[in-house]
C-alpha cells in the first residue's frame, strides 16, 4: 500500500541523497570517464538540485494556510527562471559538456525519488512509527 501522505522532509532527504550521489558519480566518472563527461554530469545533478529547492520554496511560499507570502514568491521567480535557466541555458550551449552527460545528470534527481518511493512502498518504510515499532504488532 502506497502512502496516502508526503512530509515535508522527502524532498529535504531527496536533495541530500542526490548530493551524495552525484558526489559519488564524479569520483568515479573522473576515474573512469573523460573529466568533462564527468563535470557534465555533476553540473546536470547539481541544476537540478538547485531547480527542486527553489520549486519547493516557492510552492511553500505561495501554497500557506495564512495565505501566499507574494513578496517571497516574487523574489524566488525573479530568481529561479532568468538566472536558474540561464545557467542551464550555458550549460548546454557550451561545446565543453555533453548535453547527454547533462540530460542524464538532470535527470538523477527523478530517479532517486522514484527508488525513495519504490523502497517505501516496496520495503514498506512507510508503516514505520515514531515510537520505533513498524506495525500494530510489534507493538504489543
Amino acid at each position: 500500500m502506497l502512502p496516502t501522505t508526503m512530509d515535508f522532509g522527502f524532498i529535504a532527504r531527496t536533495l541530500k541523497t542526490t548530493g551524495i550521489l552525484a558526489l559519488i558519480f564524479f569520483a568515479f566518472g573522473a576515474a573512469y570517464l573523460d573529466i568533462f563527461k564527468a563535470l557534465s554530469l555533476l553540473f546536470g545533478i547539481i541544476w537540478g538540485i538547485i531547480n527542486l529547492y527553489f520549486l519547493t520554496l516557492l510552492v511553500r511560499a505561495v501554497l500557506r494556510p495564512e495565505g501566499p507570502d507574494k513578496k517571497f514568491a516574487l523574489g524566488l521567480v525573479l530568481i529561479k527562471f532568468p538566472l536558474l535557466y540561464a545557467a542551464g541555458y550555458f550549460l548546454i550551449s557550451n561545446p565543453e559538456f555533453h548535453i547527454s552527460w547533462l540530460v542524464i545528470g538532470f535527470s538523477v534527481i527523478f530517479a532517486v525519488m522514484i527508488l525513495k518511493v519504490l523502497g517505501r512502498a516496496v520495503l514498506g518504510l512507510d508503516n514505520a512509527r515514531p515510537n520505533g515499532n513498524h506495525s500494530p504488532k510489534e507493538a504489543v
